[in-house]
Formats: C-alpha cells, sequence, structure tokens
C-alpha cells in the first residue's frame, strides 16, 4: 500500500492545485480554463481507473477496448456520458451473465453449454464476483415479484451452490 502512497498523493495534489489556480484567478476566463482543466484530468482519472479495474480483473483486451470506447464518449459527451456508458455496459453485461447463471442452476443444458465455451474457473469466479449485485436483483424481478403476484412456487436461489458446481464442470 504504501508503493501508491506518493502516486495517490501526486493526484490529490494535482487536483487541489487546480482547484486553488481556479479559486484564486483573477478573471473570470482564467477561472473557467482551470476548471475545464480540473473537469478533464476528473475524465482522465476516470478512464484511468475503469482500464485498471478490467486490466486487474483480467480482461485486458476488454479494458483497452473500454478505455478507447470511454475517451471518444468523454470526447463526444463529457464525463457524464462516459459515466453512463459505464453504468449500461454493467448492467447489461451483468444481466446477461445473472441470466445464464439462474438458467444453469435451474438445469439448462444449453446455460451449462454456454459457460464451458467461454469460460474457465477463474474468469468465470473473476465475472461471478463483478456480477453477484446483478444475480439478486434478476432473481428478484424473474422469480420473487411473480411469486408475490401469482403465487406459483418458488425456486429457492443459492448462489454459493453454483460457484461449488462451476468449479466442479469448469476445472
Amino acid at each position: 500500500m504504501s508503493e501508491y502512497r506518493s502516486l495517490t498523493l501526486t493526484v490529490i495534489a494535482i487536483f487541489i492545485i487546480t482547484l486553488m489556480a481556479a479559486f484564486f484567478s483573477p478573471s473570470f476566463a482564467e477561472q473557467k480554463s482551470y476548471l475545464e482543466l480540473f473537469i478533464l484530468f476528473g475524465s482522465l482519472l476516470f478512464i484511468f481507473s475503469v482500464v485498471v479495474v478490467f486490466a486487474t480483473l483480467g480482461f485486458h483486451s476488454f479494458a483497452l477496448f473500454l478505455s478507447i470506447f470511454l475517451a471518444a464518449v468523454i470526447a463526444l459527451y463529457g464525463v457524464v456520458g462516459a459515466l453512463l456508458v459505464t453504468i449500461m455496459t454493467y448492467f447489461l453485461w451483468g444481466s446477461i451473465f445473472a441470466m445464464e447463471v439462474l438458467l444453469f442452476y435451474n438445469g439448462s443444458e444449453s446455460a451449462k453449454e454456454w459457460f464451458v465455451s467461454r469460460y474457465d474457473f477463474k474468469t468465470f469466479k473473476m465475472e461471478y464476483i463483478a456480477f453477484y449485485p446483478m444475480m439478486g436483483m434478476l432473481y428478484i424481478l424473474l422469480e420473487f415479484i411473480p411469486y408475490i403476484f401469482s403465487k406459483e412456487k418458488l425456486l429457492k436461489f443459492t448462489p454459493s451452490k453454483v460457484l461449488k458446481e462451476m468449479e466442479e464442470l469448469l476445472d
């Protein structure tokens, strides 16, 4: 952790100095340019953070693709657009992954084939951890809410059981 302390302090110092320059600038035009610089630094930090997270998880080519795509989105729509794209990407891929996990849990052969053809256990576990909230949300939307309204039999979902079965299947 100490090896990242100087990097973290440098990044914080850059943001503080830029904000101080904006605050103490004599003209509105200078203040505006420093604030634009502050937003640019923030967007670059956001892109870098997303790349580091995906590269750390093991998705090196996806991290590169996403960083280029986010840079283009920031250039066109700003930081809010890049945040929206990131959230939508997580939601879309997480929904697909969670749906396949729920299908696998309920005995679907096509879901089993889908996981066998695309994953080894290490990559499955990384996505399992990353999309764990999506599995719970989809279970509530597809099983629990219909159970409340239709009083059909509620199928239980145990994510840890899926992880154990996948370890046996994908190793």
